[in-house]
């Protein structure tokens, strides 16, 4: 099933958000982000009859917001990262459709005034410690979901040339596949990868490694993929089209498809939607 993300409406919360994209004929969501409201659960509930809901991420927006970090050494901003995750595993056993995808963890913390742009040097937290972290929080999750009928989805990270330039290293987890292996080698089978195709396209720029090694080595365990295209500097959630280097490699028999492309034009959005249903036939 192909789902449209809400992410690129960030100025009203989900609720609003697919009333509009309900009125434009769009009925399989991803839900992502979006502003806090106090009745949205309820308030989606009322919708679920007829749209199909993925929940992603930082969804929903808690009313204080922060940074998810499933590997963050900071106790509190760990434990927040946790409780949401098993907040939004319940609400994906309520009104998803059978997954909750995340982002996989950082190597500092975040403020949410950086996410998306130049993030200042600061020290890192140690990789090894961090993939500890995360895999061990991974896996008090998984059963969580599991015996909610939930599966999980991590989602490859990425890192753009400018933030490379500022580190010098790589801040983000799970970017390369040797360490989305090493990961996924570590947690239950109901735990899966959603591969960002417009994240690799960019990481592999900044790291100068092969996108399609990355969809090879990793293949056993991707059962989603976010689809959107930029210069391969930034992650930029442009339209795909049928120049897009992923075509060739895509999985075209998968039960989820997110197209990431930020616009309020439906009618782009829709046509999005149409040509991935071509090229998923083809």
């Amino acid at each position: 099933m192909i789902y449209i993300s809400t992410g690129g409406f960030y100025n009203r919360n989900a609720y609003e958000t697919s009333l509009e994209f309900q009125q434009n004929e769009i009925y399989n969501i991803e839900l992502s982000g979006g502003l806090f409201e106090s009745e949205l659960i309820t308030n989606l509930k009322s919708l679920s009859s007829k749209l199909n809901f993925q929940i992603h991420n930082y969804f929903p927006p808690p009313l204080e917001p922060f940074v998810f970090n499933l590997a963050s050494q900071n106790k509190d901003i760990s434990q927040r990262s946790f409780d949401h995750a098993l907040n939004s595993i319940d609400i994906a056993s309520d009104i998803g459709n059978g997954y909750y995808s995340f982002h996989a963890g950082f190597l500092l913390d975040l403020e949410v005034k950086e996410l998306g742009k130049k993030v200042k040097k600061r020290t890192l937290n140690d990789r090894s410690e961090a993939v500890k972290i995360f895999i061990e929080n991974i896996n008090k999750l998984a059963k969580i979901a599991e015996q909610k009928g939930i599966k999980l989805l991590i989602e490859n990270n990425v890192i753009s040339e400018r933030n490379y330039n500022e580190f010098k290293e790589d801040p983000f987890l799970m970017t390369q596949s040797e360490e989305c292996i090493e990961v996924m080698k570590s947690v239950p089978n109901n735990v899966k990868m959603l591969v960002d195709l417009a994240h690799l396209k960019v990481s592999s720029n900044s790291l100068n490694f092969d996108a399609i090694d990355f969809l090879t080595k990793c293949d056993s365990w991707i059962s989603a993929y976010h689809l959107s295209d930029n210069d391969g500097t930034t992650d930029s959630n442009q339209p795909f089209s049928e120049d897009s280097w992923f075509w060739p490699y895509l999985k075209k028999n998968l039960n989820y498809y997110g197209i990431e492309v930020y616009t309020y034009d439906f009618s782009v959005l829709k046509n999005q939607k149409l040509f991935l249903e071509q090229m998923l036939k083809s």
